[in-house]
């Protein structure tokens, strides 16, 4: 289901009409802040063992601004890879705090490397490959979404 929901923001982004803006900490939105300031994505959550096995998978393009955020249900080690995904991305991996510990830049669609995201990832946020470097995206960045635990969260939802 959220599969589909998160084709069709796509298909509204692609037909170029508007997302209305909104206050911060929504489902469909994270926020990523940093030295280069703040940026919002639209995203769609993969918090299930069936949509984190399926990601990105087979989808053949994907907005600007745009990606999906996995969430565990705990910190631990992960590890992605490209199979079956058609689209460069960009991984940015970031503790249990939504604190970024790691960037992995430009995926290569297709390939079936592992991609080590660490340990003690929780949440893993996939973009359009260089976007990350467009941005100026880094380690120690905070995002911010409702699925991040908001008692530890280095930058809660209320927060401004």
């Amino acid at each position: 289901m959220r599969r589909i929901k998160l084709l069709a923001v796509m298909v509204l982004a692609l037909a170029g009409l508007p997302v209305v803006a909104s206050a911060a900490c929504r489902d469909g939105q994270l926020e990523l802040r940093g030295d280069f300031g703040t940026v919002r994505f639209r995203v769609a959550l993969a918090d299930s063992p069936q949509e984190r096995a399926q990601g990105l998978m087979h989808v053949p393009q994907m907005p600007r601004m745009s990606g999906m955020l996995f969430v565990y249900e705990r910190p631990q080690s992960v590890s992605f890879w490209m199979e079956n995904t058609l689209i460069p991305l960009d991984m940015i991996f970031a503790d249990e705090t939504g604190v970024v510990r790691r960037i992995h830049e430009n995926a290569i669609p297709l390939d079936r490397t592992p991609i080590p995201g660490g340990d003690g990832i929780q949440y893993v946020l996939e973009i359009n490959g260089g976007m990350a470097a467009t941005l100026g995206l880094s380690e120690g960045d905070e995002m911010r979404h409702p699925a991040i635990a908001q008692a530890d969260a280095a930058w809660p939802c209320d927060a401004d």
